[in-house]
């Protein structure tokens, strides 16, 4: 496996050595395969977003150390900086971090940080507004002037300008409605395929860690309580259960059909799995 991530007995603790102390993180042990798209889940408080801050330096560890290309990213404290444009981060509800009089001015941000030439963050801003579906119209307005989704997908846009190795991306679909909720997903799997970046998606939603993950880590009061693939991490529903989790709605239904008699032949995790089958056996064409 190509490691691209590393974390080697990782451990967080907020309020250190304080009455308030919370250790968020229990030696965490895990590996991010590069080219891969990984889903990260668990309940509140779990240490999903505490653990995806830590990947690019936004928090250090109380202990243990963040690999990043096999270099441990704290090794230069004072370079953890160019960390960041490596690793982009979009925070939970990042709309709320537009600032800039216009769309164009707010996705060039970034880059105009990394220090590019104007025509190159011209070129950057063009090509991931267009990315995210925002029109040339859509840059020249105020971000306040935007659709919640659109805000959403402009922040996004903010990161991916940047051109990161890793998009890691804390609940990008939350509050979205299914369109919207697609916008995002399909963005994120072109900028993927386009740049050959590894993909990291915190969400609460197992039908999106169903349709849009490789691999899948439960998280549970600080720890790796499960990590697999998609079909190893979503069969093992009593274990999903007991750490406030659950299986796909579709899963679910699909196993009641087969208690009626339909006979889908595999695990059902996603709605166009489902679909297929059901479409295949209706036109006559059998089930896998």
């Amino acid at each position: 496996m190509n490691k691209k991530i590393e974390l080697i007995d990782v451990s967080y603790v907020y309020g250190e050595r304080t009455p308030f102390e919370i250790t968020a993180l229990k030696n965490v042990n895990l590996n991010i395969e590069a080219g891969s798209v990984t889903g990260i889940i668990g309940h509140t408080g779990s240490g999903k977003s505490t653990l995806v801050r830590l990947f690019n330096g936004l928090e250090r560890p109380a202990s243990g150390k963040v690999l990043l290309d096999g270099v441990d990213i704290w090794e230069k404290p004072k370079e953890i900086g160019k960390v960041r444009y490596r690793v982009g981060l979009v925070m939970q509800y990042p709309e709320y971090q537009l600032f800039e009089e216009t769309v164009a001015a707010d996705i060039a941000y970034g880059p105009k940080n990394m220090g590019l030439d104007a025509d190159a963050v011209e070129e950057r801003v063009k090509k991931y507004s267009a990315l995210v579906g925002l029109s040339e119209e859509d840059l020249q307005k105020s971000p306040f002037e935007l659709s919640g989704g659109q805000k959403r997908r402009a922040a996004i846009a903010g990161i991916m300008a940047m051109k990161p190795e890793v998009l890691v991306l804390d609940e990008p679909a939350a509050g979205l409605d299914p369109v919207g909720r697609n916008l995002i997903f399909d963005a994120i799997e072109e900028y993927r395929a386009v740049e050959g970046a590894t993909v990291i998606i915190v969400s609460h939603s197992m039908e999106d860690m169903a349709a849009r993950c490789d691999r899948v880590i439960v998280m549970s009061d600080g720890e790796v309580v499960a990590d697999g693939t998609r079909d190893e991490v979503f069969s093992c529903a009593d274990k999903l259960v007991s750490v406030g989790l659950d299986v796909p709605e579709i899963t679910k239904l699909a196993e009641l059909l087969a208690s009626r008699g339909f006979d889908f032949g595999k695990t059902v995790y996603t709605v166009s799995d489902a679909a297929d089958i059901i479409c295949r056996a209706l036109s006559g064409g059998g089930n896998e």
